[in-house]
């Protein structure tokens, strides 16, 4: 599934997501819970407005997104 993510631009370039389609749902953060750093990346723990948890990753070398995880926290 394609994912692309939006982002908001603020000190430097892609600072955080501000939202992603994932498919053909689209998806707005809530709320950045999480962010690190991996060798190949930036990760950023998130909640959207579906009320539900997801990871996304950046790599920074290739310039694109990945889901790495997904939670639902709703039924």
């Amino acid at each position: 599934m394609k994912l692309r993510v939006e982002c908001y631009a603020g000190a430097k370039a892609d600072e955080r997501p501000v939202r992603f389609q994932l498919g053909e749902r689209h998806y707005m953060v809530d709320e950045v819970l999480d962010q690190w750093y991996g060798p190949d990346g930036v990760f950023f723990k998130v909640r959207t407005d579906d009320g539900n948890l997801y990871i996304l990753r950046r790599n920074i070398s290739a310039d694109d997104w990945t889901l790495e995880s997904f939670r639902q926290l709703k039924d």
